[in-house]
């Protein structure tokens, strides 16, 4: 492999270095050199994969502000919400089903030996 061919699979496994570029800390040209010159696997690259290790740690402490938010909620006053949001709906579809109830007449067949009007 030359070496564009390994820079490119060295930023697929290093995907932070992206946002350094689109944050215009360093340009694709600065970081091709710096691989060039050190590699893969020197401590140069420390501070710039790190923010990776950030940004999950970020995730989580989203997830427990998630959790603490659950933990909130007042599961009679939910109840309440559903049970009258449901009270709603079956009186619409109550009213649904009386627009649209036969009006025609049942249908009763005719003896066998009365003809019109007898």
């Amino acid at each position: 492999m030359d070496k564009k061919t390994s820079f490119k699979e060295f930023v697929k496994k290093n995907p932070s270095l992206l946002t350094f570029v689109k944050e215009e800390k360093m340009t694709w040209q600065k970081f091709y050199e710096m691989y060039d010159l050190y590699g893969e696997s020197d401590d140069i690259w420390n501070e710039y994969i790190k923010k990776e290790e950030v940004i999950t740690t970020t995730s989580s402490i989203g997830m427990l502000d998630v959790l603490n938010w659950l933990k909130t909620i007042d599961l009679d006053k939910m109840q309440e919400s559903i049970s009258s949001v449901q009270r709603v709906l079956g009186v619409l579809e109550d009213l649904g089903t009386n627009n649209n109830q036969n009006t025609k007449p049942e249908y009763k067949p005719r003896p066998i030996y009365k003809h019109f009007e007898d």
